[in-house]
Parts: C-alpha cells; sequence; structure tokens
C-alpha cells in the first residue's frame, strides 16, 4: 500500500518542523512537502497532488480558510485538516463550508491528532472535541428548520451501491479500490459524497440506512 502523501502548510517553522517529526515516524505516512503561506499552500498542492493536507487559519497573505478553498475546487481528492490555537466557532463554520475535512486545535494530543487523521482519510470528519458541542448545537438548529429525513435520502448512484457493499463487508478503502478496480483517491471521493448525501456520520451508519433502503448489492 502507498503511504499517505502529506502537506504541511503553516508560518511558524518551529511548529512545521515538529509536525513533520511526528508526521515522518508513522509507518504509513510522509512529508512531500511545506509550505508557509496559503499561496504557496495552492501552488505546491496543485504541483504535488498531496492526499492530505495539514492547513494553519492564520497566515500572512492568503490565509488557509482561502487556501483550503482554492485547493479543494481544484483537488477533491485532498483531504485538508485545518490545525489553528482558535476554538472559534465562526471560523470553524467558515473553515468546514469552505472544504476542510476537519478542524483541530493545536494544543491536541499527538497520538489523537494521528487517530482522528486516519479516520479522516477513511472518509469521516475530524473535529476537534472541543468544537463538537458547536457543531451539534448547530445541526439541533437546522433539524428544527429542516427536519432530517434519513428514510428519504437521494438514492445512491450504481458506483455508490457498490461501494457500500463493500463497507457493508467491513473492507478497507484499500480493498474496496482493488476490488472496483479504482484508484483509493477515487474511493475516498467516493464515501466523502455518500456520507454527505445519506446524512450519515460516517461510514458504518451510511452502511446500514443503504441496508434499510434495500441498496446493497449481493
Amino acid at each position: 500500500m502507498d503511504n499517505i502523501r502529506v502537506l504541511l502548510v503553516d508560518d511558524h517553522i518551529l511548529f512545521r518542523e515538529g509536525l513533520a517529526s511526528l508526521i515522518s515516524s508513522q509507518p504509513d505516512m510522509e512529508i512531500v512537502g511545506e509550505a508557509g503561506d496559503g499561496l504557496e499552500a495552492v501552488v505546491k498542492a496543485l504541483e504535488l497532488k498531496p492526499d492530505l493536507i495539514l492547513m494553519d487559519v492564520q497566515m500572512p497573505g492568503l490565509d488557509g480558510g482561502e487556501a483550503t478553498r482554492k485547493i479543494t475546487a481544484q483537488l477533491p481528492d485532498t483531504t485538508v485538516v485545518m490545525l489553528t490555537v482558535q476554538d472559534d466557532e465562526e471560523v470553524f463554520f467558515q473553515a468546514i463550508q469552505q472544504g476542510a475535512q476537519g478542524y483541530l486545535l493545536k494544543n491536541i494530543r499527538s497520538r489523537d491528532m494521528i487517530a482522528m487523521l486516519r479516520r479522516t482519510l477513511e472518509g469521516e470528519a475530524a473535529i476537534d472535541p472541543a468544537m463538537s458541542g458547536e457543531l451539534i448545537e448547530e445541526f439541533r438548529r437546522l433539524q428544527e428548520r429542516v427536519p432530517l429525513q434519513r428514510n428519504h435520502a437521494e438514492p445512491p448512484t450504481r458506483r455508490e451501491k457498490e461501494i457500500l457493499s463493500c463497507i457493508a463487508r467491513g473492507d478497507t478503502n484499500q480493498e474496496i479500490a482493488d476490488s472496483l478496480s479504482i484508484s483509493i483517491h477515487t474511493v475516498k471521493s467516493h464515501v466523502r459524497n455518500i456520507l454527505s448525501k445519506l446524512n450519515a456520520e460516517n461510514r458504518w451508519e451510511a452502511a446500514e440506512i443503504a441496508e434499510r433502503n434495500k441498496w446493497l448489492i449481493e
């Protein structure tokens, strides 16, 4: 299996060096590039096409949020996780709207961050526990305005049904890619779309919804 290719973006060199050391110590991850501001991040992301970008929020020039918007618009298979010192609700929701798949505070323990990054690469969101309360509250507000109707979710496409069937069997992203003869990046993109379409919190819940609606393929 290929290593997870990571791009680090932060204007503080000391923090970036520490993060690079942590990521490089993982047996399945490698640093393919570093950037000190948002503009450099966009240029390097388009050049290197990493699997994962760890993006600082506040940087000189182009900030992390705008850089994320530009990157995800052109590289939908790249996962961006924001790293910040701010537990600011407005910044948090703006980052998600701009395409970030996660939002983690920089005071997180290293082992917790690595675990959350791995789950993010499986298609789940990496949300710092400190911000989860804000997310739940926003979800409640949305639910009051538009009740969630999971039993009436938009039916998945044929390919999405195939992927859901693989998930229901317990297959990993790599196993799904091998089984369907597609790239693992395409699998990750499909998983993200499936979670969004079915309003599912994770891949297992999506598989349950698919089974309930008889979408799984034998």
